[in-house]
């Protein structure tokens, strides 16, 4: 890979974001059977869906650009899965399971904000105004899901993950 221009890091930047997606797309089932709480298992279920939506706008940016989508392995986000199918394999009480699922997901919400916001700034700045926009979709929707997995642990999992330390008895 040779980064000559900022259209190249542009290119690369979506080349690891398509990766990443495709990754998800593989392991979010599998965290949705490994989640406990049925709001939890819903809500991989539902991101399974917008992680398909996202792998395609990224497919659509790819044609605009006449760049190919193959050719790059997000490591980051094969390490972070990697992390997330460690958590699926621990033994121990099933809230404070899904609340280390919830942790480990909401890491790959944060690179993936990060990477789509980089992204979309060098579309705006390069003038790709569509891609800037689809990119735009996308962050909101990657925020949308982080908020809704804090939700979930603030209001719900965490809580129940710490009864025993709060000494409440069930």
């Amino acid at each position: 890979m040779k980064l000559k221009s900022l259209r190249d890091l542009f290119v690369e930047e979506l080349k690891d974001l398509y990766s990443a997606e495709n990754q998800l797309i593989k392991a979010l089932p599998k965290m949705a059977k490994g989640a406990n709480t049925p709001e939890l298992q819903e809500a991989f279920q539902e991101h399974l869906e917008q992680t398909r939506e996202h792998a395609a706008r990224l497919e659509k940016i790819f044609e605009q650009l006449e760049a190919k989508s193959r050719g790059k392995k997000c490591k980051a986000m094969e390490g972070l899965i990697e992390e997330g199918k460690e958590i699926l394999q621990e033994d121990g009480e099933p809230e404070v399971r899904d609340a280390a699922i919830i942790a480990a997901a909401q890491r790959v919400e944060h690179y993936e904000i990060a990477g789509y916001g980089c992204a979309r700034t060098f579309a705006t700045i390069l003038g790709e105004n569509e891609a800037a926009e689809l990119l735009g979709q996308t962050l909101e929707e990657e925020k949308e899901t982080d908020a809704k997995l804090t939700e979930l642990a603030m209001n719900s999992i965490n809580l129940e993950a710490a009864q025993p330390e709060m000494g409440y008895s069930q």
